[in-house]
């Protein structure tokens, strides 16, 4: 396993919002987080990279623990987080942005030229301000950054966040690319349909616990699957 999680619990000052959960990840494949808003996925995230401090529990990154380290040691151990809202530098360049996510990258020079053949669009913009570019044109920016760092795993968070539904498609596929070519991703979305059908296995989410898991084929047509989103009253991301 890449990724393996235990009993993890985390939250906010007093406020718990995971509540002891165990997923796990293997290499090569993509692995959906599905839940509403609040149902605690983004908290997971944070908690595997650094950003949040578990209260409990094991989290383990290529068999090595990783808990309660550093954030910046994340990409010490091949793992990179793309936040949700992308984050990108709006005032540096397309290239700056680029070579700020491979700064621990020896070879950095060498992986943006890899980054450029993946994304076509990011050379042609090498020298435009990050802030100019269109919402599609960001998130392809912030995946290029992640990748500039050669992670063995892409923690992805609402990748499909405000982007058109053509531009969706496109970051879609380029997920599916990555995962063809050796990258691992956790893939934390709102979109069920959409994720479901690029992911191997997925889990469900609600209220900070693990109700679902399992193929991704076999959860698309799963009634429970559907009952987590319009108990929350979100019965448009089912379309």
């Amino acid at each position: 396993m890449l990724l393996q999680v235990k009993n993890l619990r985390c939250g906010y000052g007093s406020l718990e919002v995971v509540h002891g959960i165990s997923l796990h990840v293997c290499a090569g494949e993509i692995v959906g987080l599905l839940g509403a808003n609040g149902a605690g996925k983004t908290s997971l995230l944070k908690s595997v990279v650094g950003l949040l401090q578990p209260w409990q529990g094991e989290i383990h990154v290529d068999g090595r623990p990783t808990r309660g380290q550093a954030a910046w040691r994340s990409i010490s151990h091949s793992m990179v987080l793309v936040p949700e809202g992308k984050m990108i530098f709006a005032d540096l360049t397309v290239r700056e942005n680029l070579l700020i996510g491979g700064y621990r990258n020896p070879d950095r020079a060498m992986q943006i030229e890899i980054v450029f053949d993946r994304f076509p669009l990011l050379r042609e913009r090498a020298s435009q301000l990050g802030g100019t570019l269109s919402g599609g044109e960001q998130q392809m920016l912030a995946l290029g950054r992640a990748l500039m760092a050669r992670p063995k795993i892409l923690l992805l968070d609402e990748p499909s966040l405000g982007l058109a539904p053509l531009m969706v498609k496109e970051v879609f596929t380029e997920i599916v690319r990555m995962r063809d070519q050796g990258l691992t991703v956790l893939l934390v979305e709102q979109n069920v349909t959409a994720t479901l059908q690029v992911a191997d296995r997925a889990y469900v989410m609600e209220t900070g616990d693990i109700i679902l898991e399992g193929n991704a084929a076999d959860l698309m047509h799963n009634p429970e699957v559907k009952r987590a989103y319009l108990g929350k009253g979100a019965k448009e991301i089912w379309e």
